[in-house]
């Protein structure tokens, strides 16, 4: 399992000494030695590479990996060129759409968001083939908590986008006045429509942005 290599090594450091983390590389080693497991094991880690933790601006949080051939990449919601864009994709393009006047394109690769500083960080960072949340309960939880804590102490602002209850359950680790919390129902077809649409996530995160000084994301995905 290829490892961290930026400055996110400030809080995982101290987490790969533990018990739970030293179970849980057991456990995830043994799953790819066996079988089919998502995303492919040198993109595990691929959220904090793209996005090391000094550039972090906002943190949108995902449950686990797409767990289809070809989906995932290690970025929460996003899929590789090619592959069919997923429906809670599809939602927040709509969204995004709706809020911010972005074309929809033709592809779900969202790493041109990860590269500006925005985080796509997942709870559960891999999974079993074709078994959602197969690789829950193992201490992915934790490893990715600590993400959350170690963003939380940070004195720059930053945005906590939560949709749905897996990530608005991490709001409890969240009491820094510096950051904004935006939540909102997941994107996911049974529950976009009780309050997503319509929550204009991405511009109030760049008016927020601006009002710190800071550069706004520029969301719009381009065709490949």
């Amino acid at each position: 399992m290829p490892g961290i290599e930026n400055d996110w090594l400030e809080i995982y450091n101290d987490e790969f000494k533990k018990p739970y983390y030293k179970e849980l590389f057991r456990f995830v080693g043994e799953e790819y030695s066996k079988g089919k497991v998502f995303p492919p094991s040198d993109e595990i880690f691929s959220a904090f590479n793209l996005t090391p933790l000094s550039k972090v601006k906002v943190v949108i949080i995902g449950q686990d990996p797409y767990h289809n051939d070809g989906q995932a990449h290690g970025l929460s919601f996003s899929v590789k060129p090619g592959i069919d864009i997923p429906p809670s994709l599809v939602n927040i393009y709509k969204e995004l759409h709706d809020d911010l006047g972005c074309r929809i394109p033709n592809n779900g690769y969202l790493v041109k968001w990860a590269e500006q500083g925005v985080l796509m960080l997942n709870s559960v960072l891999t999974v079993r083939a074709h078994q959602a949340f197969s690789h829950q309960g193992h201490g992915w939880e934790e490893f990715t908590d600590a993400a959350i804590k170690g963003l939380n102490k940070q004195d720059r602002p930053i945005v906590f986008i939560l949709w749905g209850r897996p990530a608005q359950n991490k709001k409890k680790m969240l009491d820094n006045p510096n950051h904004l919390i935006l939540e909102a129902p997941h994107p996911s077809p049974l529950s976009a429509h009780r309050g997503f649409f319509g929550s204009k996530p991405f511009s109030k995160t760049n008016e927020f942005l601006i009002s710190k000084g800071l550069e706004p994301i520029d969301w719009q995905i381009e065709d490949i």
